[in-house]
């Protein structure tokens, strides 16, 4: 291996600060966007048996069933979330510096364009909880093409990033599914090159294959190229920031709710 790419190879899984990287874990921003501090949770206001009532008091002949009040109760339907802006979807769909990794009928009548860091525990909550389910209820039924792309915010998730497209692209989903689900293991370990060489053995690859991958410059500059692309032309800032149809929604989704914003636009 020559100098400079020992040079980058360092740049790449080089220790990132436990505080700094923190930072970047907890935000899943950049500088350019700050995350709203989320208000803080009033505490439930309760009665207690001394200050209730008497008259309100209702005892175990009168109460009705507890699974009559349950059956009675109607479900709660998920709000579908409001749009941060629009897009021009056949601009977002123009080819990138990167082949597209999708899953899903081209000519599905819904597409979604996720941008995500592999350092973002929110992407990682969107995957390991959301993914899935959705996949099998709208992409696997030919309703959702679903597009994943590049938005790295340190370098741990650009070497993340890297090796998934160097392995073979049918492997790339599951690839970063396995990473995604071994975020914590690696993301904020403090041999960042060790920890994710191991993630990387289990997907097949080698000691030199992981270090060819890693220092594969054009690589590393076509996932900023991704990102940058992503942050100029769509005003991506934060992850996970989807494009769906023309509209942008930042931040991650349960199941409910993105099915409640899939259907809207079916």
């Amino acid at each position: 291996m020559s100098l400079s790419e020992l040079s980058l190879l360092k740049r790449l899984m080089g220790g990132v600060a436990v505080a700094a990287l923190a930072v970047t874990l907890a935000a899943c921003s950049d500088e350019k966007k700050e995350t709203a501090s989320a208000p803080e949770t009033a505490p439930a206001t309760t009665e207690s048996a001394e200050t209730k009532p008497a008259d309100t008091v209702t005892t175990a002949a009168t109460a009705p069933a507890a699974t009559e009040i349950a059956q009675a109760a109607p479900a709660a339907k998920a709000e579908v979330p409001a749009a941060d802006g629009d897009v021009d979807m056949a601009k977002v769909l123009e080819p990138g510096p990167l082949p597209e990794m999708a899953i899903g009928d081209a000519n599905a009548p819904v597409t979604i364009v996720e941008y995500m860091s592999m350092t973002c525990p929110h992407c990682a909550t969107f995957h390991n909880e959301t993914f899935e389910p959705i996949k099998q209820k709208y992409v696997d039924t030919g309703k959702v093409r679903f597009i994943v792309r590049e938005f790295p915010f340190d370098p741990r998730a650009a070497a993340a990033f890297m090796l998934a497209r160097c392995a073979p692209s049918e492997q790339y989903f599951p690839m970063i599914s396995m990473l995604f689900k071994q975020q914590e293991q690696w993301a904020a370990a403090e041999n960042g090159r060790e920890a994710l060489l191991q993630m990387s053995k289990l997907a097949g690859f080698t000691q030199e294959s992981f270090e060819a991958c890693l220092t594969n410059q054009k690589l590393l500059d076509d996932v900023n190229a991704v990102r940058e692309r992503g942050a100029k032309e769509f005003g991506i800032a934060a992850t996970p920031t989807f494009l769906i149809n023309g509209q942008r929604y930042s931040g991650g989704m349960s199941v409910d709710t993105m099915s409640a914003l899939i259907d809207s636009k079916l």
